[in-house]
């Protein structure tokens, strides 16, 4: 896990009229929060933010907050960012504090290997969970959790205690709800029919021929 350097200061402004001020400036308004602190008001360059979302996506993104005027560097994730639908400008971020020693709670994408059996015979496999909550220390936070659905066959789920989680990692839901399923398309013909046809033809056809030889 990577953690970005980010840079901020203290602002003591708030209010709309105090961010419009500041997106002016080329800046946003943040909120430094976690368990156990203070929340701290702080604002972001746009344009620090624009090269670390290029290069690093938005999702997932740990951060050594600097803040200017302290020599303590913050460990901690991005919450929140909210950008205009309009203009699609960011209006403002939420970074919450964490500790390397203390677990918390992240969502991590879900991501399939293999090619189930289901979608060789024709079934369609379908994702009802994308993302997991988890909980882990900081340090060991997967990138996503892969699911091998190999073999699940037409019909058939994995459900969430099904999962096998590396080191600490748990995930805190009481229901054993269904990740992943292959789903019978329609029309999907599994075969079973036409065996089960063909064992009734040949029956009749056993049958035609005992008579025959009977006469």
């Amino acid at each position: 896990m990577e953690f970005i350097d980010l840079n901020a200061k203290k602002r003591t402004s708030t209010g709309k009229g105090a961010a419009r001020q500041l997106r002016r400036s080329n800046q946003i308004p943040a909120v430094l929060y976690g368990k156990g602190i203070e929340p701290e008001l702080l604002t972001l360059a746009i344009k620090d933010l624009d090269l670390i979302f290029r290069k690093n996506g938005r999702a997932r993104l740990f951060f050594n907050v600097k803040i200017d005027g302290e020599n303590t560097i913050r460990k901690a994730f991005l919450k929140e960012l909210q950008v205009d639908t309009v203009t699609g400008d960011y209006d403002h971020m939420d970074l919450y504090q964490i500790l390397l020693d203390q677990a918390l709670r992240i969502t991590i994408p879900v991501v399939t290997t293999g090619k189930s059996k289901g979608e060789e015979l024709g079934g369609l496999l379908q994702i009802i969970r994308r993302e997991l909550e988890i909980i882990c220390l900081p340090e060991n936070i997967p990138d996503c959790i892969e699911v091998d659905v190999t073999d699940l066959g037409v019909g058939e789920s994995i459900h969430v205690s099904k999962l096998s989680l590396p080191g600490d990692i748990t995930i805190p839901y009481d229901v054993d709800f269904t990740i992943i399923t292959v789903v019978q398309p329609k029309g999907y013909d599994s075969g079973e029919e036409e065996e089960e046809g063909e064992a009734e033809e040949g029956a009749e056809g056993d049958a035609t021929e005992s008579a025959d030889k009977a006469k």
